[in-house]
């Protein structure tokens, strides 16, 4: 894992590594049923399965495998576990609380297993697994009734609990980093860091990436043309909230186009002293909900980061493909990746 970790770390210097796209855009192009969301084990489930796409790593490991293979074949250098929803806290909504660890650790395994096989076939070029830890279906800072505003539908120590299971799982399936991602209430992530750092302890793990430990990243989402998250931090609050963590990257991806990124991660390229991520949607959503913005249009907003020298990271978020994720690694490989920001006084 260290030496993964010092790979990792190298290629970060050399160059812009790029991330791949989205999972459930991929998912869809499949066009499965019921059927494909269950086995054996949950025959007998009453609820509906159908869209619980963390399922499929259990019930249809062809497909999430074919689908890292398509986003490494891509250019991409890291792939994101099949794993944004799969803690007990979200899995609870299908009544599948104790499956958590399970789809975490294969999910892991399944990333794990195609990415040596890629950086087997090009040493050159070795490929990453992040695993997904995506934000919860419940929010540790605003209430979801209207009526009563003091009223929590999850505490911290339950989110830290959920996270702390799921991190088990992805570091027993090989993971190289942890990407705390979609982030719209940052008390959600600091729950999830903190299990981090508590999982960490109990393995005996350092939390700084250059003395072995695996690596953090993290990825706020902006909700609106406000400039804020849901919980109502703007982009260098987020950035503070979270910086006491020695982290591989923070970043920014999902809600927004890299159109409306941009002022945003500007912000994180000159306040931020870790490597900065960005990974957008395709463009905003049209009334149908889809994602119309083409690998093309959307390549050429995010070159605009790139010639300024803003990332470290890139990928794509929902509404991305192969497609969309091909073009930003030619475009990316042209320029030299963000210099880390060296924070004095008056930052």
């Amino acid at each position: 894992m260290a030496n993964r970790t010092n790979l990792l770390l190298q290629q970060l210097q050399k160059r812009i590594l790029i991330l791949d796209g989205a999972m459930g855009t991929m998912i869809q192009r499949y066009g499965l049923k019921e059927e494909d969301f269950r086995n054996q084990e949950l025959a007998t489930v009453k609820k509906s399965l159908k869209g619980n796409n963390d399922l499929l790593s259990l019930t249809r490991p062809d497909i999430i495998k074919a689908i890292h293979k398509a986003y490494f074949e891509a250019g991409a250098d890291i792939v994101e576990t099949n794993t944004f929803s799969s803690t007990t806290i979200a899995q609870e909504d299908y009544g599948l609380a104790e499956l958590a660890y399970k789809l975490n650790f294969e999910s892991a395994k399944l990333a794990r297993e195609v990415a040596d096989e890629f950086s087997a076939d090009e040493p050159e070029k070795p490929r990453f697994v992040a695993g997904a830890i995506g934000p919860t279906n419940r929010t540790a800072s605003l209430s979801p009734d209207v009526n009563d505003p003091g009223f929590r539908a999850v505490s911290f120590d339950q989110l830290v609990s959920a996270y702390a299971e799921q991190v088990e799982g992805l570091l027993d399936g090989g993971v190289d980093t942890l990407l705390v991602e979609t982030v719209f209430d940052t008390l959600n992530a600091k729950a999830a860091i903190f299990a981090i750092q508590e999982v960490y302890e109990k393995r005996g793990l350092p939390l700084e990436p250059s003395e072995g430990g695996i690596p953090i990243m993290v990825s706020g989402t902006i909700t609106d043309a406000s400039g804020r998250t849901l919980s109502g931090q703007t982009t260098e609050a987020f950035l503070i909230s979270i910086a006491h963590v020695p982290l591989l990257s923070v970043g920014l991806n999902c809600a927004l186009g890299a159109a409306e990124l941009r002022p945003y991660l500007k912000v994180l390229s000159d306040k931020s002293p870790f490597n900065v991520s960005v990974y957008p949607n395709a463009g905003l959503p049209n009334e149908f909900g889809e994602y119309d913005q083409g690998p093309e249009e959307m390549d050429k907003e995010v070159s605009l980061f790139l010639k300024e020298g803003w990332v470290n990271i890139v990928g794509g978020c929902c509404g991305t493909t192969p497609e969309h994720i091909a073009a930003l690694a030619e475009s990316a490989s042209k320029y030299p990746p963000r210099n880390l920001h060296v924070l004095t006084e008056e930052d």
